[in-house]
Protein backbone atom coordinates (compact mmCIF):
# COMPACT_ATOMS: atom_id res chain seq x y z
CA UNK A 1 0.00 0.00 0.00
CA UNK A 2 1.50 3.32 -1.11
CA UNK A 3 1.08 6.16 1.44
CA UNK A 4 -0.13 9.43 0.02
CA UNK A 5 -0.26 12.77 2.02
CA UNK A 6 -3.50 14.28 2.24
CA UNK A 7 -5.04 17.02 -0.19
CA UNK A 8 -4.63 19.60 2.93
CA UNK A 9 -1.10 19.09 3.63
CA UNK A 10 -0.62 19.12 -0.12
CA UNK A 11 -2.18 22.58 -0.67
CA UNK A 12 -0.16 24.04 2.68
CA UNK A 13 2.99 22.99 1.37
CA UNK A 14 1.97 24.38 -2.48
CA UNK A 15 1.38 27.14 -1.03
CA UNK A 16 4.35 27.81 1.22
CA UNK A 17 6.42 26.79 -2.08
CA UNK A 18 4.95 29.54 -3.87
CA UNK A 19 5.47 32.32 -0.95
CA UNK A 20 9.39 31.71 -0.44
CA UNK A 21 9.76 31.24 -4.08
CA UNK A 22 7.99 34.88 -4.43
CA UNK A 23 10.34 36.29 -1.69
CA UNK A 24 13.21 34.65 -1.00
CA UNK A 25 17.05 35.55 -2.25
CA UNK A 26 19.58 33.56 -3.59
CA UNK A 27 21.10 31.62 -1.26
CA UNK A 28 24.21 32.04 -2.99
CA UNK A 29 23.97 35.01 -3.95
CA UNK A 30 26.88 37.82 -4.76
CA UNK A 31 30.27 36.72 -2.77
CA UNK A 32 33.43 38.91 -2.23
CA UNK A 33 36.10 38.09 -4.22
CA UNK A 34 39.07 35.79 -3.58
CA UNK A 35 41.19 38.85 -2.59
CA UNK A 36 38.82 39.38 0.83
CA UNK A 37 41.23 39.32 3.65
CA UNK A 38 38.89 40.15 6.43
CA UNK A 39 39.98 39.49 10.01
CA UNK A 40 38.51 39.41 13.55
CA UNK A 41 40.05 39.80 16.76
CA UNK A 42 38.57 40.03 20.23
CA UNK A 43 40.24 42.49 23.02
CA UNK A 44 39.97 42.97 26.84
CA UNK A 45 42.87 42.30 29.71
CA UNK A 46 40.15 40.13 31.76
CA UNK A 47 37.33 38.92 29.54
CA UNK A 48 35.25 37.07 32.00
CA UNK A 49 31.68 35.81 32.09
CA UNK A 50 29.56 39.26 32.65
CA UNK A 51 31.94 41.41 31.01
CA UNK A 52 32.33 42.77 27.76
CA UNK A 53 34.97 42.10 24.94
CA UNK A 54 36.01 44.78 22.04
CA UNK A 55 35.71 43.04 18.88
CA UNK A 56 37.61 44.76 15.81
CA UNK A 57 37.52 43.78 12.26
CA UNK A 58 39.95 44.82 9.48
CA UNK A 59 40.23 44.09 5.61
CA UNK A 60 36.21 44.06 5.30
CA UNK A 61 34.61 44.99 2.08
CA UNK A 62 33.08 49.09 2.93
CA UNK A 63 29.53 48.64 3.45
CA UNK A 64 28.95 45.06 4.20
CA UNK A 65 26.92 44.85 7.11
CA UNK A 66 28.12 42.21 9.47
CA UNK A 67 26.34 39.86 12.16
CA UNK A 68 28.39 37.52 15.08
CA UNK A 69 27.05 34.20 15.25
CA UNK A 70 27.05 31.74 17.95
CA UNK A 71 25.50 28.47 17.16
CA UNK A 72 22.13 29.81 16.94
CA UNK A 73 21.81 32.83 18.27
CA UNK A 74 22.60 35.77 16.49
CA UNK A 75 24.99 38.15 19.56
CA UNK A 76 24.52 41.61 17.88
CA UNK A 77 20.79 43.29 18.11
CA UNK A 78 21.81 44.89 14.56
CA UNK A 79 24.34 44.69 11.77
CA UNK A 80 27.21 46.03 12.26
CA UNK A 81 28.19 48.25 9.04
CA UNK A 82 31.77 48.13 7.87
CA UNK A 83 33.18 51.96 7.23
CA UNK A 84 35.15 53.32 4.34
CA UNK A 85 38.39 51.73 5.45
CA UNK A 86 36.73 48.28 5.57
CA UNK A 87 37.43 48.04 9.78
CA UNK A 88 34.14 48.27 12.37
CA UNK A 89 34.18 47.56 16.13
CA UNK A 90 32.09 46.67 18.49
CA UNK A 91 31.64 45.66 22.44
CA UNK A 92 30.38 42.66 22.66
CA UNK A 93 28.56 41.54 26.20
CA UNK A 94 29.75 38.17 27.68
CA UNK A 95 26.52 36.55 29.52
CA UNK A 96 26.96 35.68 32.72
CA UNK A 97 26.62 31.97 32.55
CA UNK A 98 29.04 31.79 30.18
CA UNK A 99 31.80 28.70 30.06
CA UNK A 100 35.06 29.93 30.15
CA UNK A 101 37.15 28.78 26.85
CA UNK A 102 37.76 29.56 23.74
CA UNK A 103 34.87 29.99 21.53
CA UNK A 104 34.43 29.94 17.90
CA UNK A 105 32.30 33.13 16.95
CA UNK A 106 31.05 32.82 13.05
CA UNK A 107 31.74 36.51 11.88
CA UNK A 108 28.66 36.40 8.82
CA UNK A 109 29.24 39.38 6.07
CA UNK A 110 26.65 40.03 3.79
CA UNK A 111 26.96 42.66 0.66
CA UNK A 112 28.86 40.82 -0.59
CA UNK A 113 29.03 37.85 1.36
CA UNK A 114 31.64 36.61 3.33
CA UNK A 115 32.60 34.52 6.43
CA UNK A 116 35.29 34.16 8.90
CA UNK A 117 35.40 33.00 12.62
CA UNK A 118 36.49 35.07 16.16
CA UNK A 119 38.51 33.16 18.32
CA UNK A 120 36.64 34.39 21.33
CA UNK A 121 38.53 33.69 24.91
CA UNK A 122 36.80 33.70 28.12
CA UNK A 123 39.00 33.32 30.78
CA UNK A 124 37.90 32.00 34.61
CA UNK A 125 37.31 34.37 36.93
CA UNK A 126 38.65 33.59 40.56
CA UNK A 127 37.43 35.81 43.60
CA UNK A 128 40.38 36.57 45.70
CA UNK A 129 41.16 34.33 47.98
CA UNK A 130 43.68 33.27 51.29
CA UNK A 131 45.37 36.30 52.00
CA UNK A 132 45.79 35.45 55.46
CA UNK A 133 48.27 32.48 54.95
CA UNK A 134 50.59 34.44 53.37
CA UNK A 135 52.99 37.63 54.47
CA UNK A 136 53.31 40.03 51.63
CA UNK A 137 55.93 42.74 51.49
CA UNK A 138 56.01 45.33 48.48
CA UNK A 139 58.23 48.20 47.32
CA UNK A 140 57.69 50.86 44.04
CA UNK A 141 60.39 50.56 41.93
CA UNK A 142 61.16 51.91 38.13
CA UNK A 143 58.69 51.86 35.42
CA UNK A 144 59.07 48.23 32.87
CA UNK A 145 59.98 45.85 35.69
CA UNK A 146 60.34 42.42 33.86
CA UNK A 147 61.94 40.08 35.78
CA UNK A 148 64.13 38.92 38.77
CA UNK A 149 66.56 36.37 40.12
CA UNK A 150 67.76 35.89 43.49
CA UNK A 151 71.05 35.14 44.39
CA UNK A 152 72.52 33.43 47.53
CA UNK A 153 75.97 33.92 47.26
CA UNK A 154 75.71 38.11 47.17
CA UNK A 155 72.15 37.51 48.94
CA UNK A 156 70.43 40.29 46.48
CA UNK A 157 67.92 39.93 44.20
CA UNK A 158 68.23 41.21 40.52
CA UNK A 159 65.83 43.12 38.56
CA UNK A 160 65.26 44.04 35.02
CA UNK A 161 63.21 47.03 33.56
CA UNK A 162 62.47 47.91 29.98
CA UNK A 163 60.65 50.27 28.56
CA UNK A 164 58.56 51.17 25.71
CA UNK A 165 59.67 49.29 22.05
CA UNK A 166 62.99 50.21 19.58
CA UNK A 167 64.57 52.50 20.20
CA UNK A 168 64.23 51.43 24.02
CA UNK A 169 66.58 54.48 25.79
CA UNK A 170 64.79 53.90 29.27
CA UNK A 171 66.70 50.63 30.90
CA UNK A 172 68.01 49.90 34.10
CA UNK A 173 69.47 46.55 35.87
CA UNK A 174 68.96 46.87 39.61
CA UNK A 175 70.42 45.14 42.95
CA UNK A 176 67.89 45.05 45.72
CA UNK A 177 68.02 43.84 48.78
CA UNK A 178 65.82 40.75 49.77
CA UNK A 179 64.74 42.25 53.14
CA UNK A 180 64.15 45.92 52.70
CA UNK A 181 63.46 45.37 48.61
CA UNK A 182 65.22 48.72 48.65
CA UNK A 183 67.80 49.47 46.10
CA UNK A 184 71.22 49.08 46.67
CA UNK A 185 72.32 49.54 43.43
CA UNK A 186 71.64 50.74 39.60
CA UNK A 187 72.77 50.90 36.52
CA UNK A 188 71.60 52.15 32.73
CA UNK A 189 72.96 49.36 30.20
CA UNK A 190 75.56 51.30 27.29
CA UNK A 191 74.18 52.36 24.43
CA UNK A 192 73.88 50.38 21.56
CA UNK A 193 77.54 50.47 19.27
CA UNK A 194 76.61 52.28 15.87
CA UNK A 195 72.97 54.12 16.84
CA UNK A 196 72.40 57.69 16.78
CA UNK A 197 68.82 57.11 18.10
CA UNK A 198 69.83 56.47 21.67
CA UNK A 199 69.23 52.82 21.76
CA UNK A 200 70.89 50.75 24.87
CA UNK A 201 71.26 47.45 25.51
CA UNK A 202 68.39 46.86 27.29
CA UNK A 203 67.59 43.95 29.82
CA UNK A 204 64.84 42.01 30.44
CA UNK A 205 65.56 38.06 31.11
CA UNK A 206 68.20 37.78 34.34
CA UNK A 207 69.98 34.56 35.63
CA UNK A 208 72.44 34.67 38.25
CA UNK A 209 75.96 33.12 38.01
CA UNK A 210 77.07 32.43 42.02
CA UNK A 211 79.93 30.50 41.37
CA UNK A 212 81.86 33.04 38.86
CA UNK A 213 80.23 35.94 40.61
CA UNK A 214 77.96 37.08 37.92
CA UNK A 215 74.55 37.89 36.38
CA UNK A 216 73.44 37.47 33.22
CA UNK A 217 70.84 39.22 31.10
CA UNK A 218 69.20 38.68 27.82
CA UNK A 219 69.30 42.33 25.62
CA UNK A 220 66.00 40.78 23.77
CA UNK A 221 65.80 43.94 21.36
CA UNK A 222 69.64 43.41 20.25
CA UNK A 223 68.76 39.58 20.01
CA UNK A 224 71.98 39.19 22.41
CA UNK A 225 72.82 38.79 26.22
CA UNK A 226 75.41 40.74 28.35
CA UNK A 227 77.06 39.68 31.74
CA UNK A 228 77.62 42.04 34.58
CA UNK A 229 79.41 41.65 38.21
CA UNK A 230 77.18 41.03 40.70
CA UNK A 231 79.01 42.87 43.20
CA UNK A 232 78.75 46.46 41.74
CA UNK A 233 76.74 46.02 38.20
CA UNK A 234 80.02 46.28 36.13
CA UNK A 235 79.81 45.47 32.93
CA UNK A 236 81.93 42.18 32.24
CA UNK A 237 80.68 41.55 28.58
CA UNK A 238 78.41 42.41 26.05
CA UNK A 239 78.11 40.21 23.45
CA UNK A 240 77.21 41.21 20.06
CA UNK A 241 74.09 42.17 18.48
CA UNK A 242 72.26 38.82 16.86
CA UNK A 243 74.02 36.63 19.24
CA UNK A 244 70.92 35.17 20.53
CA UNK A 245 67.55 35.37 18.03
CA UNK A 246 64.69 37.45 20.67
CA UNK A 247 66.63 36.31 23.49
CA UNK A 248 64.37 35.59 26.49
CA UNK A 249 64.91 33.85 29.94
CA UNK A 250 68.15 33.06 30.73
CA UNK A 251 69.62 30.18 33.47
CA UNK A 252 73.12 29.56 34.83
CA UNK A 253 74.53 25.81 35.60
CA UNK A 254 77.09 26.64 38.20
CA UNK A 255 77.76 22.70 38.00
CA UNK A 256 78.08 22.28 34.64
CA UNK A 257 79.77 25.54 33.90
CA UNK A 258 77.18 26.12 30.95
CA UNK A 259 74.68 29.18 30.63
CA UNK A 260 71.35 28.50 28.51
CA UNK A 261 69.27 31.58 26.84
CA UNK A 262 65.70 30.55 25.19
CA UNK A 263 65.48 31.58 21.39
CA UNK A 264 62.01 32.58 21.37
CA UNK A 265 60.90 32.36 17.64
CA UNK A 266 63.11 30.08 16.87
CA UNK A 267 63.61 26.26 17.81
CA UNK A 268 66.80 26.20 19.54
CA UNK A 269 68.46 27.47 23.24
CA UNK A 270 71.89 29.22 22.52
CA UNK A 271 74.55 27.43 25.21
CA UNK A 272 77.46 29.44 26.62
CA UNK A 273 80.75 28.60 28.81
CA UNK A 274 79.90 30.23 32.64
CA UNK A 275 83.47 30.98 32.91
CA UNK A 276 84.86 31.43 29.92
CA UNK A 277 82.32 33.08 28.13
CA UNK A 278 82.65 31.17 24.85
CA UNK A 279 79.96 30.18 22.80
CA UNK A 280 78.85 26.42 23.09
CA UNK A 281 77.11 24.70 20.23
CA UNK A 282 72.96 25.24 20.60
CA UNK A 283 70.84 22.95 21.35
CA UNK A 284 67.72 22.16 18.34
CA UNK A 285 64.51 21.74 19.85
CA UNK A 286 62.39 19.51 17.65
CA UNK A 287 58.47 19.28 17.98
CA UNK A 288 56.38 16.31 17.91
CA UNK A 289 53.46 18.26 15.94
CA UNK A 290 53.04 17.88 12.41
CA UNK A 291 54.19 20.75 10.80
CA UNK A 292 55.12 22.70 14.12
CA UNK A 293 57.52 24.83 15.29
CA UNK A 294 59.14 24.30 19.28
CA UNK A 295 59.67 27.89 20.15
CA UNK A 296 61.15 28.08 23.69
CA UNK A 297 60.08 30.20 26.29
CA UNK A 298 60.84 30.12 29.88
CA UNK A 299 63.61 28.24 31.40
CA UNK A 300 64.44 26.42 34.55
CA UNK A 301 66.87 24.08 35.77
CA UNK A 302 67.16 21.27 38.40
CA UNK A 303 70.99 21.73 38.90
CA UNK A 304 71.17 18.62 41.20
CA UNK A 305 69.59 16.36 38.48
CA UNK A 306 71.26 17.76 35.57
CA UNK A 307 68.53 18.52 33.44
CA UNK A 308 66.79 21.62 31.63
CA UNK A 309 63.21 22.26 31.26
CA UNK A 310 61.86 24.61 28.83
CA UNK A 311 58.39 25.12 27.02
CA UNK A 312 56.97 25.93 23.74
CA UNK A 313 54.82 29.21 22.67
CA UNK A 314 54.22 28.18 19.49
CA UNK A 315 53.47 24.39 20.04
CA UNK A 316 51.77 22.65 23.14
CA UNK A 317 54.95 21.12 24.47
CA UNK A 318 57.61 20.88 26.67
CA UNK A 319 61.08 19.40 26.63
CA UNK A 320 63.80 17.70 28.86
CA UNK A 321 66.99 18.04 28.12
CA UNK A 322 70.55 16.73 29.47
CA UNK A 323 72.70 19.26 30.60
CA UNK A 324 76.19 17.76 30.28
CA UNK A 325 75.40 16.26 26.70
CA UNK A 326 72.91 18.73 25.51
CA UNK A 327 70.86 16.24 24.10
CA UNK A 328 67.08 16.18 24.30
CA UNK A 329 65.63 13.53 26.39
CA UNK A 330 61.75 13.69 25.57
CA UNK A 331 59.00 15.84 24.66
CA UNK A 332 56.42 15.60 26.60
CA UNK A 333 52.85 16.52 24.56
CA UNK A 334 51.11 19.05 27.10
CA UNK A 335 47.55 18.94 25.47
CA UNK A 336 45.23 21.31 26.71
CA UNK A 337 47.34 24.60 26.33
CA UNK A 338 47.57 27.23 23.92
CA UNK A 339 50.47 29.98 24.22
CA UNK A 340 52.73 28.24 26.80
CA UNK A 341 55.10 30.47 28.49
CA UNK A 342 55.95 30.13 32.15
CA UNK A 343 57.15 26.56 33.50
CA UNK A 344 58.51 25.53 37.39
CA UNK A 345 59.80 22.04 38.55
CA UNK A 346 58.89 20.60 41.48
CA UNK A 347 62.20 17.86 42.47
CA UNK A 348 60.57 15.99 44.85
CA UNK A 349 57.51 14.93 42.76
CA UNK A 350 59.37 15.19 39.15
CA UNK A 351 57.07 17.40 38.25
CA UNK A 352 56.97 20.50 35.71
CA UNK A 353 54.02 23.55 36.41
CA UNK A 354 53.37 25.33 32.99
CA UNK A 355 51.44 28.31 32.93
CA UNK A 356 50.18 29.09 29.26
CA UNK A 357 48.51 32.27 28.13
CA UNK A 358 45.96 30.94 25.98
CA UNK A 359 43.89 28.72 27.98
CA UNK A 360 44.39 30.58 31.35
CA UNK A 361 45.70 27.57 33.15
CA UNK A 362 48.32 25.51 34.86
CA UNK A 363 49.38 22.38 34.17
CA UNK A 364 50.96 19.77 36.35
CA UNK A 365 52.65 17.21 34.71
CA UNK A 366 54.76 14.32 35.58
CA UNK A 367 58.11 14.11 33.58
CA UNK A 368 58.55 10.09 34.00
CA UNK A 369 55.21 9.30 32.49
CA UNK A 370 54.79 12.86 30.56
CA UNK A 371 51.18 12.60 31.80
CA UNK A 372 48.76 15.54 32.88
CA UNK A 373 48.03 15.04 36.37
CA UNK A 374 46.27 18.07 36.75
CA UNK A 375 44.84 21.20 34.95
CA UNK A 376 44.23 24.22 37.01
CA UNK A 377 42.66 27.28 35.73
CA UNK A 378 43.84 30.15 37.24
CA UNK A 379 43.22 33.50 35.32
CA UNK A 380 43.43 35.78 32.35
CA UNK A 381 47.14 35.31 30.63
CA UNK A 382 48.41 32.52 32.80
CA UNK A 383 52.28 34.37 32.04
CA UNK A 384 54.94 32.80 34.53
CA UNK A 385 54.82 30.27 37.51
CA UNK A 386 57.47 29.71 40.20
CA UNK A 387 57.77 26.18 42.83
CA UNK A 388 59.02 27.23 46.34
CA UNK A 389 60.28 23.64 47.42
CA UNK A 390 59.61 24.90 51.08
CA UNK A 391 56.12 24.89 50.99
CA UNK A 392 55.71 22.84 48.27
CA UNK A 393 53.29 25.61 46.41
CA UNK A 394 53.24 26.79 42.75
CA UNK A 395 52.81 30.77 42.15
CA UNK A 396 51.36 31.80 39.09
CA UNK A 397 51.37 35.56 37.99
CA UNK A 398 48.00 36.26 35.58
CA UNK A 399 48.92 38.98 33.72
CA UNK A 400 45.14 40.20 32.60
CA UNK A 401 43.75 38.90 35.64
CA UNK A 402 46.47 41.11 38.02
CA UNK A 403 46.46 38.49 40.24
CA UNK A 404 48.64 35.60 41.48
CA UNK A 405 47.08 32.42 41.75
CA UNK A 406 49.20 29.94 44.32
CA UNK A 407 48.42 26.13 43.65
CA UNK A 408 49.76 23.39 45.65
CA UNK A 409 50.63 19.77 44.75
CA UNK A 410 46.97 18.29 44.47
CA UNK A 411 45.86 20.82 41.78
CA UNK A 412 43.77 22.55 44.61
CA UNK A 413 44.34 26.64 44.54
CA UNK A 414 45.04 27.80 47.94
CA UNK A 415 45.04 31.58 47.51
CA UNK A 416 44.26 33.60 44.78
CA UNK A 417 46.42 37.05 46.10
CA UNK A 418 45.87 40.86 44.39
CA UNK A 419 49.07 41.03 41.89
CA UNK A 420 48.93 44.52 40.95
CA UNK A 421 48.61 46.15 37.58
CA UNK A 422 50.23 43.40 34.83
CA UNK A 423 52.03 41.01 37.00
CA UNK A 424 54.35 39.80 34.57
CA UNK A 425 57.04 37.30 36.54
CA UNK A 426 57.45 35.43 39.59
CA UNK A 427 60.79 33.56 41.18
CA UNK A 428 61.35 31.47 43.90
CA UNK A 429 64.45 32.13 46.07
CA UNK A 430 64.63 28.63 48.08
CA UNK A 431 64.23 30.21 50.94
CA UNK A 432 60.10 29.87 51.21
CA UNK A 433 59.84 33.17 49.37
CA UNK A 434 59.40 34.18 45.85
CA UNK A 435 59.45 37.57 44.08
CA UNK A 436 56.94 39.19 41.91
CA UNK A 437 57.28 42.17 39.90
CA UNK A 438 54.58 43.70 37.42
CA UNK A 439 53.89 46.79 35.12
CA UNK A 440 52.11 49.76 35.43
CA UNK A 441 49.25 51.71 33.09
CA UNK A 442 51.24 54.63 33.84
CA UNK A 443 53.43 56.98 36.06
CA UNK A 444 50.28 57.64 38.58
CA UNK A 445 49.29 54.28 38.83
CA UNK A 446 49.64 53.48 42.59
CA UNK A 447 49.52 49.70 41.80
CA UNK A 448 52.45 49.34 39.03
CA UNK A 449 56.32 49.36 38.98
CA UNK A 450 55.84 47.03 41.89
CA UNK A 451 58.61 44.01 43.58
CA UNK A 452 56.50 42.11 46.01
CA UNK A 453 57.93 39.66 48.29
CA UNK A 454 55.46 36.37 49.44
CA UNK A 455 55.89 33.85 51.92
CA UNK A 456 53.75 31.17 53.03
CA UNK A 457 52.95 31.85 56.81
CA UNK A 458 53.57 28.76 58.84
CA UNK A 459 49.65 28.14 60.53
CA UNK A 460 50.48 26.69 64.40
CA UNK A 461 48.03 24.58 65.79
CA UNK A 462 46.79 25.89 69.17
Amino acid sequence: MSFRPSLRLTSLAAGLLLAVTATAQPVFDQPASATFKGTVISRGENVVPGSTAEVIGRGFVPGQQVSLVRVDSVLNAQPLVVDADGNFKTQLAIPADAVPGTHPVVVRASQPSAATVLKLRVSPQLPLSGQQQFATQSNKLVPGLYQSAYSAASNAVFVTSSVGRPPVTQSQLLKLDPKTLKVTKAITPAQVAGTTNGAVYAVYGVGVDDTNGNVWVTNTRQNSIAVYRQKDLSLVHQFPVDTVPHARDVVVDGTHGKVFASATGEDHLSVFDAKTLKELPSITLESGVDEGKFTPMSLVLDEKAGKLFTVSIGTPEAAVIDVATGEVDKVIDLGNSISASGVAFDAQQNRLYVASQGTDNLLIVDVASGKVVHDVPVGAGALNVAFDDKSGLAYVTNRGAGTVTVVDRNGKVVGNLDGGTFPNHVRADGKGSVFAVNKSRGADDAKGDRITRITRITLRQP
